[in-house]
């Protein structure tokens, strides 16, 4: 009997796992039905789409608070559904303020749960490790310290390699990229990627496109590459440019292109990204960046206020790295005429050689252990599929 995989992903980073995944469990099972909460690329590798990723696309503690009507409403239709279609197995993709809620009360009611892409344990609240093992029979880990900490708390876990691994050559070529994107090979490009959610557009891209013009004033060769991750990004995104008080010279440099992230940030000298899952694709894209982010002015007093905030790095390179490989620029830190200074550097200077073979080590230490290892995490919950 063909199985059935429910899959919950949230946002576009979710789909781009959520849609490797599908990918692998249909080589394996091709006769699978998976369904549930896609995006369009999870659409593509055959998931039926009861409800959009986007729908989960909230971030920060006002966000979800405003939102959170709405998101339990979602939740509680979807349980439901899922209960009655009793898939095999349900994975929830990231998304943990929504996923691991919906996986616990599944689990209850007897359906076997995975959680892919582990919570940052490793970053602070390790307890949290057992919380989830509540939630989920299995936690999927991208990264490979993290199983460790969830043996020690009873959890089983495996480390399936980051997808995005995979994806990039240790050794990417600028200008194929360049001729993929149609751009000319010569010429000097930044990358911008303003991020993938409503709230950080409104609160990133107005200081992005700041800081590009600070940058044409000193370089009025440069030419802005900006890939959008959804056509609602592309339509926020262009709205702020059309506002904005330089937007004829803005216009003038700024490529805008519908998905298409790693190519533009493999074609770029240098890329000015949202703090995300962008910062590791830039890291395997082997070029240097700059991060940056806000969050909402009342989430960001609560989260210092309360000491939520327990790490001193941010970006996913500087955590895997354990250093300060990439300059971070949070908060009050985020502002054009530091971003533009950052920028200008790195257009002079590129990447070191020292980045460069730490870049290269760290790509290496996130293949996973097979093919296919996330798919047949999951297969291994299957009935019938022998013990692990």
């Amino acid at each position: 009997m063909a199985p059935r995989i429910a899959l919950v992903a949230g946002e576009a980073s979710g789909d781009l796992l959520g849609a490797a995944l599908a990918r692998d469990l249909k080589t394996l099972f091709p006769d699978a039905e998976l369904a549930g909460v896609a995006g369009p690329g999870m659409r593509a590798a055959g998931v039926a789409a009861w409800h959009d990723c986007e729908e989960l696309a909230v971030m920060g503690l006002v966000e979800v608070l405003k939102h959170l009507p709405r998101l339990l409403r979602l939740r509680r239709a979807l349980r439901e559904r899922l209960l009655a279609w009793r898939p095999d197995v349900v994975v929830g993709i990231d998304a943990p303020d929504f996923n691991l809620g919906l996986e616990r009360w599944l689990k209850a009611r007897g359906l076997r749960t995975v959680h892919y892409v582990s919570p940052s344990v490793w970053a602070w609240r390790e307890g949290r490790a057992a919380t989830i093992g509540r939630s989920a029979d299995r936690v999927l880990c991208l990264f490979p310290m993290e199983p460790a900490i969830y043996a020690r708390h009873g959890v089983e876990a495996r480390f399936v390699g980051h997808p995005l691994a995979g994806m990039l050559p240790l050794h990417p070529d600028r200008e194929a990229a360049r001729r993929a994107l149609g751009l000319p090979e010569e010429g000097e490009w930044l990358a911008l990627l303003p991020g993938s959610r409503g709230g950080e557009i409104a609160r990133l891209g107005p200081v992005f496109l700041d800081t590009v013009a600070r940058l044409l004033a000193r370089r009025p060769g440069l030419r802005v590459l900006a890939p959008m991750a959804n056509p609602r990004c592309r339509e926020r995104f262009t709205r702020l440019l059309a506002a904005h008080p330089q937007s004829l010279v803005l216009h003038a440099a700024l490529h805008l292109v519908d998905g298409r992230a790693r190519e533009a940030m493999v074609a770029s000298n240098a890329v000015l990204l949202a703090s995300g899952t962008a910062a590791l694709e830039a890291m395997l894209a082997k070029r240097p960046m700059v991060v940056a982010y806000r969050i909402a002015p009342l989430t960001h007093f609560i989260v210092k206020r309360l000491g939520l905030l327990k790490v001193d790095r941010y970006s996913l390179p500087n955590v895997l790295a354990g250093e300060a490989l990439v300059p971070e620029r949070m908060q009050g830190d985020c502002r054009a005429e530091v971003l533009a200074a950052d920028v200008e550097r790195l257009l002079e200077e590129g990447l070191t050689p020292a980045q460069r073979l730490r870049f290269e080590g760290l790509h290496e230490a996130l293949f996973a252990p097979s093919p296919r290892a996330a798919a047949e995490a999951v297969a291994g919950l299957l009935p019938g599929a022998p013990p692990a």
